[in-house]
């Protein structure tokens, strides 16, 4: 039996399956800081203020792109151009015709494997609240 994301397009996803893709792993709100000479994206330990950082859920998350308005919505319009999002991401690896990660919580139904096989920002970050200069928080490049 295939599952419905295997049987069907991402824009042919309704706005709950797309929802469900989503495997809780944060990537997404960690800060991340370009090189503008060369386009090279470093990634920080540092997360969005609106982020439960024990749950790696945002604490606004219907609001998330009014209060933090760099915040992207993630759509099916901007897939291609959101080339910041984790190799790990349910979204980017669909996209690319690659198969979710044998710890996604769809495949599990664990919404907790993301966070036991290591692959979340639990346990890894800060809020941004709590430092004075993002430099000092660089973890190295992104993938």
């Amino acid at each position: 039996m295939k599952h419905f994301w295997e049987d069907k397009t991402l824009s042919e996803l309704s706005q709950e399956q797309w929802e469900q893709l989503c495997d809780g792993c944060a990537k997404c709100c960690l800060h991340k800081i370009e090189d503008e000479d060369s386009g090279i994206i470093y990634s920080t330990n540092v997360v969005c203020q609106y982020l439960d950082i024990d749950h790696c859920q945002c604490h606004n998350y219907t609001q998330r792109s009014v209060l933090v308005p760099e915040c992207v919505t993630l759509s099916i319009e901007n897939l291609q151009q959101v080339y910041f999002m984790p190799a790990t991401c349910s979204y980017r690896l669909l996209a690319e015709g690659k198969p979710l990660p044998p710890w996604h919580p769809l495949l599990t139904e664990d919404k907790e494997s993301v966070h036991n096989s290591g692959h979340s920002v639990r346990g890894k970050v800060i809020s941004e609240l709590d430092i004075d200069d993002l430099m000092h928080h660089l973890t190295g490049e992104w993938d």
